[in-house]
């Protein structure tokens, strides 16, 4: 696992220990020794594909595609996973994909584009994310790609029990209001100031269900509360499909840019499972 913010390598390291997390930059980090795995996986920086950061693309010293395509060179994995933000299927990055698919077919794999909206697969929250596969051509099976659950999960089934858990009197009221599937969570950037739920047409989303997304609370609404209550990290959590006992380290802020920038667990478990049943 390679990543150079400290605060998620040390979260990752919280949370398993066995596991080795690399505080790298992967333009620099020596992949050759890594030659012959099964999977490479990763989710590159959004910004580039993104309208909040302007849609740049290549052109956005942020575009990490690059340095994917010469990690697979180096290493030259039976399959490759990348995960980015909806923007990159638009016609804009038509001739970006078609780059990247060219340069798999030189290395012998072929490539699959797909779509896939998180609250579709349990998680309380519309996230639509793009993936990329690319498998190798010793890989002949075709992925199966995973279908949606019949119910979705609503914001205040995943955190009315924390909403109240200071004894709030308007959590059933608030409850019945949040009856619904959440907007993104947005993690922002090391460029910007503290935790938010984003810019003014995602707080007024926000809104909607009955939470000031100006801020992040350090806790639940107390018993006389009035008004919108804020989001916890915890609750944050929640909503980007996290269990409980999954621990982030750093402050308020460095938890939630985590939290925001993360993908939604349940996804990527049920995309994986897809991958796992080409490489069986």
């Amino acid at each position: 696992l390679v990543d150079n913010d400290q605060n998620a390598c040390s979260t990752l390291r919280l949370n398993r220990p066995k596991w080795n997390a690399v505080e790298a930059n992967i333009l620099t980090f020596p992949f050759n020794s890594w030659s012959g795995i099964d999977l490479l996986t990763g989710g590159l920086p959004c910004p580039p594909y993104s309208v909040a950061g302007q849609r740049h693309g290549r052109n956005d010293e942020r575009d990490l595609f690059p340095a994917m395509l010469d990690i697979v060179a180096a290493t030259n994995p039976r399959a490759v996973l990348i995960e980015n933000v909806s923007g990159l299927l638009t016609r804009r990055f038509e001739v970006e994909r078609k780059h990247i698919d060219d340069k798999f077919v030189k290395m012998k794999y072929r490539t699959y584009w797909m779509l896939f909206n998180a609250a579709d697969y349990g998680t309380p929250q519309t996230r639509r994310r793009v993936f990329m596969l690319a498998l190798h051509a010793s890989v002949k099976d075709e992925p199966t790609w995973p279908i949606g659950i019949a119910r979705q999960m609503y914001v205040g089934d995943a955190i009315g029990d924390i909403m109240g858990e200071n004894g709030w009197h308007g959590v059933e009221t608030w409850k019945a209001q949040a009856n619904i599937v959440a907007p993104t969570i947005v993690g922002g950037s090391k460029k910007h100031g503290g935790p938010d739920l984003g810019p003014t047409r995602a707080r007024e989303k926000w809104a909607t269900i009955g939470i000031d997304g100006m801020g992040i609370a350090n806790e639940a609404p107390v018993a006389n509360f009035v008004g919108m209550p804020r989001l916890t990290p915890q609750m944050i959590a929640r909503i980007q499909g996290f269990p409980d006992e999954w621990l982030f380290y750093g402050g308020k802020t460095a938890k939630c840019r985590q939290i925001g920038n993360a993908l939604p667990p349940q996804l990527a478990e049920a995309v994986a499972k897809s991958i796992v049943s080409c490489l069986s």
